[in-house]
């Protein structure tokens, strides 16, 4: 497998990164953004469209939605129509129009906590109800509680669910008989899915997500499936993500709310980029989820040696989620104190619904990890 550079590592302080944004003597693993390179072909791509020096308004050709139907199809089994997928600037700009569009002012929301956090505040911002379907945390990692997740679908108030498949941010990898119920229960109570499966190209190898879409007639049918190539090739910063919608009456409404609110049209880089990663991308991707996987070993064998934290079993995204109830007040504001203590800035578990965990991304050369991993040992043991 060739050699992408997974272990060099990039002077990222002092250029406007969010993640990087940090005292010295810091480092960051929290937000969702890797600390690799992108892939040659997204590289390359973005520097021949940087290389044309006019930068004006930009139409969706039809290579782009080439790259998308051809990408899924492949590597997802998902069968896509051209019609039946849309450009987004981002899948939280979308979710956030969405809940704008299918939802009115004080009807409800449906999250299952723990859940990628943003999800809230493309709810509570727009003036709706969030509802938490917590999920169920067993020995073989988190299940839906669907004698609650009924009973809240129920309610005529209740109009739209988000769901997050992979799940962000434990890393599950939902099966088709949990996404098959779910879609059956939504069709019943008549409740739309937002399925946000920006995560699905991180997966372990041997492993891979099941898009929601392809579990049965009824899932394709009451759902909006969010995609794009931004967490899997580390482009988040060039704003582009599609939505698919197989049916046309939800679609077209969701088409309007996209573009009323001016989410609908791409930059310059948008769709060479996301052209260039699905095309031409899959063998960088191969060997970044390969690395990952080892990263991941890395880190269970590293916290495995804090009494006080046990890291949840997954195969998807880059991130670990940590169980620390069993350290200082239960993992209340852990996060804050491991910060304080040495440096290591990671994610507190109630940013996601559910205090007393932890979340740490792990996409970044085996040196910041091991360096990362030392720091949680100091602050803890």
């Amino acid at each position: 497998m060739q050699d992408f550079g997974f272990d060099e590592v990039a002077d990222r302080r002092g250029c406007a990164s969010l993640k990087w944004d940090v005292k010295a003597d810091e480092l960051p693993m929290w937000v969702a953004d890797m600390d690799f390179k992108t892939a040659p072909a997204v590289r390359e791509a973005v520097a021949k469209k940087a290389a044309e020096g006019i930068f004006g308004y930009h139409i969706i050709p039809d290579e782009w939605y080439e790259a998308y139907i051809n990408h899924w199809d492949k590597r997802h089994g998902l069968k896509i129509e051209k019609d039946e997928l849309i450009f987004t600037t981002g899948v939280i700009p979308a979710i956030s129009s969405i809940v704008r569009k299918l939802t009115t002012p004080a009807e409800k929301v449906l999250v299952q906590t723990p859940v990628y956090n943003i999800f809230f505040n493309s709810i509570y911002n727009n003036g709706r109800y969030i509802v938490k379907n917590p999920l169920k945390l067993t020995e073989s990692g988190y299940e839906v509680d669907f004698e609650d997740l009924e009973k809240k679908l129920s309610d005529p108030q209740l109009t739209l669910m988000l769901f997050c498949n992979p799940q962000n941010p434990s890393g599950r990898i939902w099966d088709k008989e949990t996404i098959g119920r779910i879609g059956e229960l939504c069709k019943k109570y008549g409740v739309t899915v937002v399925s946000d499966e920006i995560h699905c190209d991180i997966c372990e190898p041997g492993y891979s997500y099941i898009p929601f879409a392809t579990v049965s007639e009824t899932c394709r049918e009451v759902s909006i499936s969010c995609f794009s190539a931004s967490k899997a090739f580390n482009i988040a910063g060039l704003n582009s993500a599609a939505v698919y919608i197989a049916d046309p009456f939800i679609r077209h409404k969701v088409w309007r709310s996209l573009n009323t609110d001016e989410v609908a049209e791409p930059g310059a880089f948008a769709v060479c980029s996301a052209v260039a990663a699905f095309n031409e991308g899959g063998e960088w991707l191969d060997a970044m989820n390969a690395y990952i996987a080892e990263n991941r070993k890395i880190a269970a064998a590293a916290i495995g040696e804090i009494s006080t934290l046990k890291l949840m079993d997954s195969h998807a995204t880059y991130l670990l989620w940590i169980d620390a109830r069993g350290a200082e007040e239960g993992g209340r504001g852990l996060a804050g104190k491991i910060r304080e203590r040495s440096g290591l800035y990671i994610s507190d578990g109630e940013e996601y619904g559910t205090p007393g965990f932890l979340r740490m991304n792990i996409a970044c050369p085996k040196s910041l990890l091991e360096d990362g991993l030392r720091r949680l040992k100091a602050a803890l043991c």
